[in-house]
Parts: structure tokens; C-alpha cells; sequence
């Protein structure tokens, strides 16, 4: 699989057979079981566990008061009902004043797995499926919304903290990609790299690359939309797969030579590999931009903390500053 242009028609060859796996394994057996299963369907890739992502959710269904379901879509049946009353809200709520109709909501948690495919630092396909289940979210009418946002969504329905739930979760599958072809596909739309390109290739260059492969300690959060001349508009940013926050970096904006030196191998080693301090830097902003500066000083004082390519590659950036 080494032609960029096939990648998309064969990361879409293996979406049947992983959405089956997604049906068929249980939610309680955790990303360790999507990981032994993916593992007998497609044992061609090697997946991993890289990362899960929670804490958000989407607009359910619609439900009566005997727990009935009235439609699998809230928005869709919010719609047809205001069509049907010339788009008068008011009308609606009078309609079903005193019923008890209810939203539900789905709470959803993102896993990626990821699994190499060469030797780049974007080299390697990227699988999201998602751990969704289904909640009590909000009475539809108990209340006088201000708006039919405020009926579908309102503000006080923002947390998800014990809802009652509706079904079990369930295990679906969301996308298959390879991240390089996506990043491709970015350089296309157009040609000048973006930060998330820079970022890629500054690993390469240093000694993260050297160390450990990107997809060790990133995920790729990536967008795809169509503006309004129908034209793809694709968007990528990394997301670090740290257990918590980065680490704090331990150095003052006065801190040069060893002392600075050692705050940077503390935080390297906290992290897990070589260059974390200016990833980091780039991206969680757990690292200040005056570090940048002040490594450059001391290699031209003679300091030799850090390698001469990653050197090379703080200096390239101060010349050309660029965040993601």
C-alpha cells in the first residue's frame, strides 16, 4: 500500500468488517477487547490503544411518557412538528402543554486506535470508533423555552452527570484514515504546509523521530467540510495521548545553561521522549516560547544540552514561528 492515491478506496475496503466487530464486541471488555478483535479481522494492522476522548455527547430522540419512542431524531422531529404549524413555536408548545414528552441524549466517548504503516511520523492509520449510549436527557415541555434551540438543547441540560440511562452503551465505528494521505490531501487544497505539516516534519527531523514514532504520543483530530463553492476544506490538529496536563515546566524566564539544560530533560523524561519541551511548546503551550530563544543563545555559548539537529530545528523555527 505504498501509491498515496490508494489509500482512501483501502482504508474503506476494511470499514465493513470492522463495523461488525464493533457490533459484536462488548462495550465491558474495554479498547483492550476492540484491540484482540480488530486483531482477528484485520490482523494485517497491528492497532493499539492510543487514546479515549469523553466528555461530549449528541441530541438523541424523543420518548412519551411511557417511555415510548416517538422518533429516533429530536432536531427532525422538532422540525416537522414546527412545520406543521408554520414554524410558530408558540403553536407548539400550546399543542403539548402538560405532556410529557422528554429528550434523550447521547453520551459519547471517543477511542482512537492507531497502527503503523512506515517509517514518517504521519505514517500510520488512524481508527475512531466510539462508545455511545443513550440517556434521559431533558422534559421537552416542562418548561417555556425562548427559542427552539432552548427547546432541543438548553444550557441546563449541558452536563451528562447521572442522567439515567436509556440502553446499554454500544460500541460504533466512526472513521478509518490514513493520517498521511489525509495530510496529502491538505497540501493539495492548498500548497503552503500548514503548522500541522511543519510540526510532522519537525519530528521527523529531530531526535523524537529518532526515538520513538510519532503515533506513540499524538493523535491527529482531523475536519473535512465543503465551503460554499462545494470545494473540501480539510483541517488536522494534533491531540498528545498524555495520561492528564503536560507536566509543569520547572524553569524561570532567567534560566540559561545547565539549569535550563536539566528543566528540559525533566520535562522530556516526565513526557516520555527527546523534544517533548518543544512539541509541547507548539501545541499545550506547557512550555513558554521564551525557552526557544533562550536554547538557541546558549548553543551559540557553547552549551551542548541538546543535539545539533535539534538545534537546527529550535532555530528554524524562531526564524519561521508557527504553532498548532
Amino acid at each position: 500500500m505504498k501509491d498515496p492515491q490508494a489509500w482512501p478506496e483501502y482504508c474503506k475496503s476494511l470499514a465493513p468488517a470492522i463495523v461488525e466487530t464493533c457490533t459484536h464486541t462488548a462495550v465491558n471488555t474495554g479498547p483492550a477487547g476492540l484491540v484482540a478483535a480488530l486483531g482477528s479481522v484485520v490482523p494485517e494492522w497491528k492497532f493499539r490503544h492510543a487514546f479515549s476522548r469523553g466528555g461530549w455527547y449528541r441530541l438523541g430522540g424523543v420518548y412519551d411518557g411511557a417511555g415510548e419512542r416517538v422518533s429516533d431524531s429530536l432536531e427532525a422531529w422538532v422540525d416537522a412538528e414546527l412545520d406543521a404549524r408554520g414554524g410558530e413555536l408558540e403553536a407548539l408548545l400550546d399543542d403539548y402543554a402538560g405532556q410529557a414528552h422528554y429528550a434523550s441524549r447521547l453520551v459519547g466517548q471517543t477511542h482512537y486506535l492507531v497502527a503503523p504503516s512506515g517509517e514518517g511520523a504521519g505514517d500510520f492509520i488512524q481508527l475512531e470508533i466510539e462508545c455511545l449510549q443513550e440517556v434521559r436527557a431533558h422534559a421537552l415541555f416542562a418548561t417555556t423555552p425562548d427559542s427552539v434551540e432552548d427547546l432541543v438543547d438548553p444550557p441546563r441540560a449541558a452536563g451528562s452527570a447521572a442522567l439515567p440511562p436509556i440502553g446499554l452503551p454500544t460500541y460504533t465505528f466512526r472513521r478509518l484514515q490514513h493520517v498521511g494521505d489525509f495530510l496529502r490531501r491538505m497540501l493539495v487544497q492548498k500548497p503552503e504546509p500548514a503548522p500541522i505539516h511543519r510540526l510532522l516534519t519537525d519530528w521527523d527531523r529531530s531526535s523524537a523521530g529518532i526515538a520513538s514514532a510519532f503515533s506513540n504520543h499524538w493523535v491527529i483530530l482531523t475536519q473535512e467540510h465543503q465551503d460554499r463553492y462545494q470545494q473540501p476544506v480539510l483541517h488536522a490538529r494534533p491531540l498528545a495521548t498524555l495520561a492528564g496536563h503536560p507536566p509543569e515546566f520547572s524553569a524561570g524566564e532567567s534560566t540559561r545553561g545547565i539549569a535550563l539544560g536539566d528543566a528540559l530533560i525533566r520535562f522530556n523524561r516526565a513526557v516520555g521522549y527527546p523534544m517533548a519541551w518543544y512539541f509541547h511548546m507548539l501545541t499545550t503551550k506547557a512550555v513558554p516560547y521564551w525557552v526557544a530563544q533562550a536554547v538557541v543563545e546558549d548553543a551559540l555559548a557553547g552549551f551542548a544540552y541538546l543535539p545539533e539537529k535539534d538545534v537546527a530545528v529550535v532555530r528554524d523555527w524562531l526564524h519561521r514561528p508557527y504553532s498548532v
